[in-house]
């Protein structure tokens, strides 16, 4: 497989697994056989992943990536030898150095980050699909731009003072996770939503109804019993 198919969330999600370290070997820069060039992509996702290892308190050594060719099976030998020496010096996750956190914490922080992989894509976009040159990759993500990252994240709310029911962000959502029906006020799951604002984009003008919130948990939604929209008829003209 391709290293470029690795996701953010496939490297979470080993380390939510128990895995006290993630290894990544992709073929060598420059020398890829699609135009995709998907080393590069993983490059770039394996530094921001190490960034937010270091934001949620973990040590970022836990993850290692490397480029080599196919004939290089010493090189590979020798590259993951040492990195699991390097994985077994650090000790189990979350209790090597610079860290200090139990199980359950550990498993809670990877948790709420994977929950929050797409919109995490959606922002870094365009820093994702950088080629980097040798020099550019220890500052490419900053320790700033991760805590802005986190204490900024996105939520969409719909008023339901203002939604008029019409489906059109329900139809819209990538994902289902707006809840609604004809004549039913619609609410987002914020569980499901990846905040990547179909939604907030399809609301037509007229009503207005979406809503996004920066750095701040949406509002509960309205209790189901409140969700039916009574709609008044036209008056008669005299």
């Amino acid at each position: 497989m391709c290293s470029g198919r690795v996701d953010l969330e496939f490297v979470l999600q080993a380390l939510f697994n128990g895995m006290d370290g993630v290894f990544i070997g992709g073929c060598r820069l420059g020398e890829c056989n699609y135009i995709t060039h998907g080393n590069y992509h993983a490059l770039n996702m394996a530094l921001l992943c190490k960034k937010i290892l270091a934001h949620i308190g973990l040590n970022p050594d836990r993850l290692r990536i490397e480029f080599m060719s196919a004939g290089e099976g010493n090189l590979y030998t020798e590259v993951v030898d040492k990195f699991t020496r390097q994985v077994r010096e650090l000790g189990p996750l979350g209790q090597g150095p610079g860290e200090d956190l139990e199980p359950e914490e550990v498993r809670a922080r990877l948790q709420e980050v994977m929950k929050l992989v797409p919109y995490i894509k959606l922002v870094m976009n365009t820093k994702l699909g950088h080629r980097l040159e040798p020099e550019e990759r220890e500052n490419f993500y900053t320790s700033e731009e991760i805590d802005k990252l986190f204490s900024q994240v996105v939520s969409y709310f719909i008023d339901p003072e203002k939604c008029q029911a019409c489906q059109i962000c329900l139809r819209r959502c990538p994902v289902e996770a707006i809840i609604g029906a004809k004549n039913q006020i619609h609410v987002i799951d914020q569980d499901k939503c990846i905040k990547c604002g179909t939604c907030f984009e399809a609301c037509p003008p007229r009503f207005g109804a979406v809503t996004k919130i920066s750095g701040e948990p949406a509002p509960p939604p309205i209790p189901l019993e409140g969700r039916s929209l009574e709609r008044k008829a036209p008056e008669a003209k005299a």
